[in-house]
């Protein structure tokens, strides 16, 4: 299960936020992203913010450790919700690594993912079986093995699963160096497809990808450009690559986070905590009294798109902290 936990202080009334239908990021680069909740991890030379042109540049190395441009949710995405992307994406240079070993294609990613398992030293992309948790636009550069370049919109499960379909679809269109492209993710979980459109000036694509009957489903919590290692292949079909690029102006949509509008108060003299909840989620009220540990002081509840009340029956003498747990089943 995925965790995310909501602090409330019994003694105060606390507000976090009004309720909302859905939550955005929305980064254009006007200023440096680092300040503005973005995140990286792995290897931060591939990762230059560009305060002269107003965008982030982007080193695509295969060689280097995997490594994130990223920026985390705020709440956790199934396969039972709706979400979003689009962002701007140019291609100065692209191509193979510089071992002549792995002359095989690898992908160019920007992803939604799940950041504590993408940082694990064993996940990796290459493999096909090591990369948990994942929704991504994947660009695959033409390596002469006659397949052509490959624009993939990829799926992958909780249990490293890749969502193969007789009606998932790909574009073999090869992405133009110096060309701005327009590239919009939506996932719909009334049909469990997701649509990927690209367009340029001269380039109007619609990629369907529905999840197969085979599929599980995946938890998402980060947003992020994706430079993976090609550590892990198999020998005889390793692939590289080393591009440089740019990306701009991220939209991202998504559900609200899971507890809203939350406040806490004394009642006859229990602590009580209210928020609204969100459907197909399960919350408990946690309890401590240094920081140390925290106790579970009620049973998971189930909730519904309504407000719940989640009391300590049982409060201590001394003086306690309390949090709401909210968890994707």
């Amino acid at each position: 299960m995925k965790t995310i936990s909501w602090l409330a202080l019994a003694g105060l009334f606390v507000r976090l936020g009004a309720p909302s239908r859905a939550a955005t990021i929305a980064e254009d680069f006007a200023r440096n992203p680092l300040q503005n909740g973005w995140q990286i991890s792995g290897d931060t030379n591939l990762f230059q913010w560009d305060s002269t042109n107003k965008y982030l540049r982007v080193t695509w190395d295969s060689s280097q450790k995997n490594s994130y441009f990223s920026r985390p949710l705020g709440t956790i995405l199934a396969r039972d919700v709706n979400f979003s992307i689009s962002f701007d994406l140019r291609l100065d240079d692209i191509g193979p690594g510089n071992d002549p070993a792995k002359s095989y294609t690898f992908p160019l990613a920007i992803s939604f993912l799940n950041l504590g398992e993408a940082r694990q030293t064993n996940f990796a992309r290459g493999t096909g079986y090591n990369s948990p948790d994942l929704a991504e636009f994947a660009y695959f550069f033409d390596d002469g093995s006659g397949y052509g370049a490959t624009d993939w919109p990829t799926i992958v499960s909780t249990n490293s699963s890749f969502n193969y379909n007789s009606s998932s679809d790909y574009s073999t269109y090869p992405l133009s160096t110096g060309v701005w492209y327009h590239i919009a993710m939506n996932y719909a979980p009334s049909n469990h497809t997701m649509v990927t459109t690209l367009s340029s000036a001269s380039t109007n694509l619609t990629i369907l990808d529905p999840l197969s009957s085979r599929f599980t489903d995946f938890r998402l919590d980060t947003v992020a450009v994706s430079s993976y290692s090609e550590a892990g292949q198999a020998p005889a079909y390793a692939g590289s690559i080393l591009a440089h690029g740019a990306v701009d102006n991220f939209v991202v949509t998504f559900p609200p986070p899971p507890v809203q509008n939350l406040t806490g108060r004394w009642i006859n003299p229990l602590w009580q905590v209210e928020f609204l909840s969100q459907s197909n989620w399960l919350y408990s009220l946690q309890r401590t009294l240094n920081f140390q540990s925290w106790s579970n002081i009620t049973a998971n509840t189930l909730g519904n798109a309504t407000n719940l009340f989640l009391q300590d029956t049982s409060p201590p003498s001394a003086k306690a902290f309390y949090r709401v747990r909210a968890q994707r089943p």
